[in-house]
């Protein structure tokens, strides 16, 4: 038998007869119709799990100045991108439709001064069935987008940079730590 014009050829993600190879892993937030879905955790044991993101908020040497000098006209930068991390992290699944609510039982957010800008790194911790990768990585964001706000009328060049996962415990799939990350905030 051959296809006609009006039959669509065979990709090559589809199986084209019984001995193929089988597809590729499920995707885990996707139902069997490819609709989102949030993936049920419910028989999951609660575990102690915890995960820090760093981020970088690149400044003109000019802000940087006023950063140290307590002069930014908005207030204490650090002291409200602090706040606005933490409570970014009790938010996160506001924020991502598919992530789970979980208790965020600890956030901290540091932040320090460079001769570039505010190096941010935040860690959040909680005993419960799913990690808190995003909650690190949105409070990191989050601490961020203040620190850009509170400046902003100082420097509209201001950028955030290298925002990202550098370690987490806990969980099925273990510890793990991003290779090359040091114990510098510095990207």
């Amino acid at each position: 038998m051959t296809r006609d014009e009006s039959t669509p050829a065979p990709s090559d993600s589809e199986p084209t007869s019984p001995s193929s190879p089988e597809p590729g892993p499920a995707f885990t937030h996707l139902d069997a119709a490819g609709h989102a879905r949030m993936v049920d955790v419910t028989l999951k044991q609660p575990t102690v799990r915890s995960a820090t993101a760093r981020g970088f908020v690149r400044c003109a040497p000019h802000v940087v100045a006023a950063l140290r000098d307590g002069a930014v006209p908005k207030g204490d930068v650090l002291a409200v991108a602090r706040i606005a991390g933490i409570q970014a992290a009790k938010r996160t699944p506001e924020l991502l439709p598919l992530a789970h609510v979980i208790g965020v039982h600890g956030a901290a957010v540091d932040l320090s001064i460079d001769d570039d800008g505010v190096a941010v790194e935040a860690t959040v911790r909680t005993a419960d069935r799913t990690g808190v990768e995003m909650e690190a990585l949105t409070a990191v964001s989050v601490a961020a987008l203040a620190v850009v706000d509170m400046v902003k009328g100082l420097d509209k060049a201001t950028s955030i940079e290298h925002v990202r996962i550098v370690a987490k415990t806990g969980g099925k799939s273990g510890d793990w730590t991003r290779p090359g990350e040091t114990g510098d905030l510095r990207p």
